[in-house]
């Protein structure tokens, strides 16, 4: 497969982004959301990719290490640093190697610094928390195996996708229903929102009155 074609697992995150992770995360039924602290270190920085996952004990980045050497262009990787929010596990010389390798960023829920020169680079960086403490390189965690991360079980291959709203996991064997209710959601939310240019409210739209009068709650406004 090629960068080209739509079933190539970068083209087809790339498909879902263009959504936006919220409406993804709608449209495979409110599944796949990272914990919400994992956050871009810059706005308006986006992930779409198939994982590389890796796992490293608190305060040892050694296996991010091996990531960068052995992740493949367009795959993000997806690192579970344990919650190790107070070490910085990924930085600036780090991001300098994702970048020139032709990764698709990083996403983990640990700790990163050089937050301003990470930026310079502008090499994707999801991370828990900014954090100026150091780490150490001895432990070799898993690496593309399964892991959990922010609440999530991600596997090496799922899709990544990410933007300022958080980070959402898809599997790429249900990514083209979940394209499919993004686009039937897009539809009609352009329906929506042309109605309400007209001067209609959500509330009316939505059919609130009614739900709420099949309960017994009737509202008079």
């Amino acid at each position: 497969m090629t960068a080209s074609d739509p079933t190539d697992p970068v083209a087809l995150a790339r498909r879902l982004l263009a959504y936006g992770s919220a409406a993804v995360f709608d449209a495979q039924g409110r599944r796949g959301a990272l914990a919400s602290r994992i956050k871009p270190l810059a706005a308006g920085w986006t992930v779409a990719g198939p994982a590389f996952t890796c796992q490293c004990e608190p305060g040892d980045n050694l296996s991010l290490h091996a990531a960068l050497k052995m992740a493949r262009p367009g795959e993000v990787i997806v690192c579970d640093a344990r919650g190790a929010t107070e070490q910085g596990m990924f930085g600036d010389v780090m991001s300098s190697c994702g970048k020139g390798r032709g990764l698709g960023g990083l996403v983990t829920d640990g700790g990163v610094r050089d937050s301003a020169t990470i930026a310079e680079v502008g090499f994707p960086v999801f991370a828990g928390n900014i954090c100026i403490k150091g780490t150490v390189k001895e432990v070799l965690g898993p690496l593309n195996l399964p892991i959990v991360l922010g609440g999530v079980a991600v596997r090496p291959g799922d899709l990544v996708i990410g933007d300022d709203d958080g980070v959402v996991i898809v599997a790429p064997e249900a990514a083209e229903a979940v394209l499919a209710r993004c686009a039937d959601k897009a539809a009609r939310e352009a329906a929506l929102i042309a109605a309400l240019a007209d001067g209609a409210t959500p509330w009316d739209l939505n059919g609130h009155s009614v739900a709420l009068a099949a309960r017994g709650i009737v509202v008079d406004f």
